[in-house]
């Protein structure tokens, strides 16, 4: 049971962080410095609920589907503010993520390398999920701010005959490689540089470091493949251009 004198050291030791964010970021004058301090406050009031919620809910497999249900809308939504703001983007987003999270998780629970139980259900898809998220808005991003800078290239080939996936099909490849750098960074140094967040928390919850590294392996060939096929698809619906991309904000 968590007592009031543990979370009053929490809370002070976020505040103290919060203000060292602040104040290094307006020292070296820094547009929009108070956005992180922003994202952790929100951050953490969200945490506090979710807490609350899934201490309820945790167990059970229909309000589990409906957490992971609510939580793919809430990424599918920031993924696609950051493509396009509009209904065209949110659908290529949530294509491209659905693709990649149910192939996925079919593939773990059905080879049984993770027991299908509400409680796993919840932990790896809400894992797989937040990272299908930024590796989909990384892959577009990248393929339009490369689209836009390499136009004169672009036209070159349409003007050759080429189709618009075509002309656009490096700049495509490209994208994708570059969305999952950070995640194939994550997997190559797991254990020399980080020990990941499900490998610590399943060590704490009484699982042998053997076991929490079993699943820690699946956690981390999860996060690659289901953002594979979303960086794929997401790209797939953005490369057949005919006119320059708008730059997005």
């Amino acid at each position: 049971m968590t007592s009031p004198g543990d979370i009053a050291a929490t809370l002070t030791g976020v505040g103290l962080l919060v203000l060292l964010t602040i104040g290094v970021l307006a020292l070296y004058r820094v547009p929009r410095r108070f956005a992180p301090a922003g994202a952790i406050l929100r951050g953490t009031m969200q945490l506090a609920a979710i807490s609350l919620i899934l201490s309820g809910i945790i167990t059970n497999p229909f309000w589990v589907a409906v957490a992971l249900l609510v939580m793919f809308s809430v990424a599918s939504a920031t993924a696609s503010r950051r493509l396009g703001k509009d209904w065209q983007s949110f659908g290529h987003v949530s294509t491209a993520m659905a693709a990649g999270v149910l192939v996925t998780l079919a593939i773990v629970f059905a080879s049984g390398a993770v027991e299908l139980t509400p409680r796993y259900a919840l932990a790896l898809g809400g894992i797989v999920i937040g990272n299908a998220m930024s590796i989909a808005t990384l892959a577009g991003r990248h393929f339009n701010e490369t689209a836009s800078s390499r136009w004169e290239e672009v036209e070159g080939w349409l003007a050759l005959g080429a189709t618009p996936r075509q002309s656009t099909a490096e700049l495509a490849r490209g994208a994708v490689r570059s969305a999952l750098i950070p995640s194939t960074d994550q997997t190559r140094t797991t254990g020399l540089v980080t020990l990941p967040g499900a490998f610590v928390g399943a060590i704490f919850g009484g699982i042998s470091p053997i076991a929490a590294g079993m699943f820690q392996i699946v956690v981390l060939a999860s996060i690659m493949a289901a953002g594979s096929i979303t960086a794929v698809v997401v790209v797939r619906f953005l490369a057949p251009l005919r006119t320059r991309p708008v730059p997005l904000s």
